[in-house]
C-alpha cells in the first residue's frame, strides 16, 4: 500500500536557507580572493617596473576598469550585490579594507546570521 511521506516543511526550509548561506558565502570569498589575486599581480609587475627602471614610478591604479570574462563578471557581480548593504559601514581610501571589511560583514550576516535561521528552522516544528 502507498503511504504518502509526511514532508517536514522545518527541514526543507532549513535545507534551503543552508544553501542559501553556503552559495553567499561561496560567492563572497571567491570574488575577494580573485580580487586579491589581482592586487599580488599588480603589485609584483609595479615591483618589476621599479626594479628595471632603476627609478620609482608611479604606481598603477589598481582600480582601473578591466575586464574580465564571464563566470569572473557573474561572481563579482553577485559578490557585489551581496556586500552593497556594507559599503556604507566602511570609510576608507584603501582598496583592501573597501572590499574586505564588507567581505567579512556579509560572511557574517550571511554565514551566520542564515546559519542560525537554518538552525531555528530545523527546531521550531
Amino acid at each position: 500500500m502507498l503511504v504518502p511521506r509526511v514532508v517536514e516543511t522545518g527541514s526543507v526550509i532549513s535545507r534551503l536557507l543552508r544553501l542559501t548561506a553556503f552559495v553567499c558565502c561561496l560567492l563572497v570569498v571567491l570574488s575577494f580572493a580573485m580580487f586579491a589575486r589581482d592586487q599580488m599581480a599588480g603589485a609584483s609587475a609595479h615591483q618589476r617596473t621599479e626594479l628595471v627602471a632603476g627609478a620609482p614610478s608611479t604606481p598603477a591604479s589598481a582600480t582601473g576598469s578591466t575586464h574580465h570574462a564571464q563566470p569572473r563578471r557573474f561572481i563579482d557581480t553577485a559578490a557585489k550585490v551581496l556586500r552593497t548593504p556594507f559599503d556604507a559601514i566602511v570609510q576608507s581610501r584603501n582598496q583592501w579594507v573597501k572590499e574586505g571589511l564588507p567581505a567579512v560583514f556579509a560572511l557574517l550576516v550571511y554565514g551566520l546570521g542564515l546559519g542560525y535561521l537554518a538552525r531555528y528552522a530545523t527546531v521550531r516544528r
